[in-house]
């Protein structure tokens, strides 16, 4: 009896030893050998399909050995082998690398990644060590980086992208899969995307274009991607790594420091990071054109003295007195992974700030003196939980899967005191945002891609308003920016794209989506407005989709092709508020607004050369149809009406019937000498609408860089020149000839800079930063803008890694 039972564990360990080597597969890079992880192997026709590991290993345990495998990587080449075929191999299937590296795959276009040569959508990326060698002071001056973005700024804490003449509540700003506009993301410029942090992104992309198939609403001009930083888990064992720096810029006397810290484990995973920043007063260029010498002085300003404004002559007209704010960021994720096909993040993002003065106010002037003792937004504060959950086991119904819950809170306020008056009024708004995706990717057959998913979206604001008169400590109430009975603003959205290979040369995308947006605002205190209606009631619906082509005819030529639509669905900002837009103009609800649709043609040429040339050049065409703008109204029949004490023009968001946006932009990289890079970007955009034949506020004048980059083996220095045209006065948009305190009387001036980026690594822990930006000190102010533009700037930093 002993001996049979010595057979038969000798025989059933001869068989899981013989079945255990048998159902291992080994996927490695054919050039170098190394182990490709995260490969998906699917028996086609079944569900069955495994993932490999670290190791590049994967068990075929339940496959069967009649069967085909799919074997896919997004940086290989699919590749299709019988099971029986795999003895032969010793069991070990080796891919080909696709021509694009893993550094040109992107997120945005689809949710998922994907090789950017295969997309028809123009996507430009800021890596993570780019972005520190740049040392952009807030978010909004890192997308103005390589020059594809314009950025607007109406006060120190600010930055309002501007893309393809599109700008505010008509992009999308989407944080780690989350979008982050909400139910009063304003038309007119806006400050949301600084109060990210650009110290913790490990990546961001910019998609241009239409995007409304993948993101739903106020994806018009394009999308801001921004991914922050994941922690990784450890092979074995547990790790703790570190890094941080201290920033310091002269222009505005600005102090940065930043520490992260990172906690790795075989199963679990922390990310952690602190950014605390303080900007003192900016102080602007001195070197200014001979025809408008004193345009942007900062001459004098407001200070409370002995319980009185008075008027202070500045001793320093380059000096932007009362333009500096302070600023703390935080994130903190957890990531954990259960087994080997799932794992989960949670992110707690927060962001708050002092009071943030409003420049372009302060410096407002009624009869010749100065309008506003104060004007400042009080501490803005957003935060966001999210939970985000991935499934990488293929199905019959997905490859891979992503849930993402978040929840946000917004709170902002305005606060304003005119001169020599004691009130201080004072509205503040908070909103509530809870969201939920989830997104799906399939593969089909050899070459299809399926995209899918679903969306809810649901705002709640809140809007209150009060008067303190200073002196007495005195509070009565007063008009509220939104309904002050409260108002909600929710989305319904599923969607669905897919990418082809119709040939080896050709690819096509499409995609549908369909969005529900409901609105709801209630008006109980008439005691300032009697409005006609007690509620806004807006239902709309919208189709979207796009179809694009990808023809790649031969190695280094790429042609593309590109019809999207999308559309914006009127918020609450825009149906239901009560604000003074500029001096002396009053903006009122409207109950009667339809969505904005956009319909986009563009084509795309793209030209390497040898690996050492590449140009891209993509023209653009985009009619607006009920295209959202502010236009002349009346309240009551009345075309002025009392607001905060001033006569002011009634204006509205009306949908003012069509409207044309068109463009092109150039893109130029060569690689001069071994480590000498020369790049280069253009953009030129026009549009008006075409009832009035008036131009669109946010289409900006042509603006680029181009830099000449020499790299070391430590050493890193970058020559960059930016540059923008100017518009006539005659040709600014009406709401911006209302503003003339922004401008010379020849309207928008054009300008350029001079900038050098240093970048040295001392040794494998610590780096040194020096930029010195606009080197020649020039006065200039961007379009649009309210503030000037920082003068010659000296930033130095010191980081380090432990």
């Amino acid at each position: 009896m002993l001996r049979w039972i010595k057979k038969l564990m000798v025989a059933g360990l001869l068989f899981v030893s013989f079945d255990g080597f048998a159902q291992m597969v080994s996927v490695v890079n054919e050039m170098d050998n190394r182990p490709v992880e995260q490969a998906t192997i699917q028996e086609v026709g079944t569900d069955r399909a495994a993932i490999t590991n670290g190791a590049g290993q994967a068990s075929l345990a339940g496959f069967s050995e009649d069967g085909t495998l799919l074997i896919r990587h997004p940086s290989f080449r699919p590749k299709e082998i019988k099971y029986s075929a795999l003895s032969r191999l010793n069991y070990i299937v080796r891919l080909t690398e696709e021509v694009i590296q893993m550094g040109d795959v992107v997120i945005s276009a689809n949710k998922w990644e994907q090789n950017k040569r295969e997309i028809p959508q123009r996507i430009t990326e800021f890596k993570a060590l780019e972005i520190a060698q740049a040392e952009p002071a807030t978010a909004a001056d890192l997308l103005s980086m390589n020059g594809q973005v314009f950025i607007q700024k109406s006060q120190l804490g600010g930055g309002s992208p501007i893309i393809r003449g599109f700008s505010a509540n008509s992009v999308l700003i989407v944080v780690d899969g989350v979008r982050m506009n909400n139910a009063i993301f304003r038309s007119g410029n806006l400050q949301n995307v600084i109060t990210l942090d650009p110290n913790n992104l490990q990546e961001a992309e910019v998609v241009f274009g239409p995007s409304s198939v993948i993101y739903g609403s106020d994806a018009l001009g394009g999308v801001m991607d921004f991914h922050s930083k994941n922690p990784e888990f450890s092979p074995e064992g547990a790790t703790i790594q570190g890094e941080g720096f201290t920033r310091y810029a002269s222009a505005a006397n600005a102090l940065t420091s930043n520490i992260q810290l990172q906690l790795n484990l075989p199963k679990f995973a922390s990310f952690t990071s602190v950014t605390y920043n303080n900007f003192d007063d900016l102080r602007t260029g001195s070197n200014r054109t001979d025809e408008f010498p004193d345009f942007g002085k900062r001459l004098e300003y407001v200070a409370r003295i002995a319980g009185e404004d008075q008027v202070i002559q500045n001793d320093d007209v380059n000096l932007l007195v009362n333009s500096g704010y302070d600023q703390w960021n935080f994130l903190q994720k957890f990531r954990w992974r259960m087994g080997s096909f799932s794992d989960f993040t949670y992110s707690l993002h927060h962001s708050t700030s002092s009071d943030v003065p409003r420049y372009d106010r302060l410096t407002d002037r009624t009869n010749g003196s100065l309008t506003n003792a104060e004007w400042y937004y009080g501490p803005q504060e957003w935060q966001m939980h999210s939970l985000q959950s991935r499934f990488f086991y293929p199905t019959k119904l997905f490859d891979q899967l992503k849930m993402t819950t978040a929840l946000q809170r917004v709170t902002e306020s305005r606060n304003e005191r005119r001169f020599g008056s004691d009130l201080l009024r004072s509205r503040r708004e908070s909103v509530d945002v809870l969201s939920f995706n989830v997104d799906f990717e399939k593969s089909y057959g050899f070459t299809g891609e399926l995209y899918y998913g679903l969306e809810a979206v649901l705002n709640d604001v809140e809007s209150s308003a009060q008067e303190t008169n200073i002196v007495s400590g005195d509070v009565s109430p007063t008009s509220t920016r939104y309904p002050d009975g409260g108002s909600s603003f929710n989305t319904l959205a599923a969607y669905i794209s897919t990418k082809n290979h119709l040939n080896e040369t050709l690819i096509l995308s499409t995609g549908l989506r369909y969005s529900y947006t409901s609105l709801n605002a209630q008006f109980v205190d008439d005691t300032f407005f009697d409005f006609p209606f007690d509620e806004i009631n807006l239902k709309n619906g919208g189709l979207t989709g796009n179809i694009g082509l990808v023809y790649l005819p031969k190695p280094g030529w790429k042609l593309n092709a590109l019809l999207s639509s999308g559309f914006r669905a009127p918020n609450v900002d825009d149906a239901g508020k009560v604000f003074d837009s500029e001096p002396g103009a009053v903006v009122v609800p409207n109950p009667d607004l339809k969505p904005e649709t956009s319909y986009n043609i563009e084509y795309g040429i793209s030209r390497t050369f040898d690996s050492e040339l590449k140009i891209d050049f993509v023209n653009y065409y985009s009619f607006l149809r009920d295209a959202l703008v502010r236009r002349p109204f009346t309240f009551d029949g009345n075309s002025q009406i009392q607001y905060d004490g001033t006569l002011s023009n009634v204006f509205a968001e009306v949908n003012v019937g069509e409207a044309f946006i068109w463009g092109i932009s150039l893109n130029i990289s060569a690689q001069l000498y071994e480590n000498i890079t020369l790049k280069s970007s253009f953009t030129y955009t026009d549009g008006e609408d075409t009832i009035e034949n008036l131009p669109l506020r946010h289409v900006t004048p042509l603006f680029g860089e181009t830099s000449i980059t020499l790299t070391q083996k430590k050493f890193r220095s970058s020559l960059i020149v930016r540059y923008s045209g100017g518009v006539d006065f005659e040709d600014l948009a009406p709401s911006e000839q209302n503003k003339p305190q922004f401008y010379t009387s020849d309207g928008a001036l054009p300008w350029s800079t001079l900038n050098l980026n240093n970048s040295y690594q001392i040794n494998d822990r610590f780096s040194v930063n020096l930029n010195l930006e606009n080197i020649l000190d020039t006065h200039y102010r961007t379009y649009s803008s309210g503030i000037s533009a920082p003068g010659f700037n000296a930033i130095v930093s010191l980081r380090a890694k432990f």
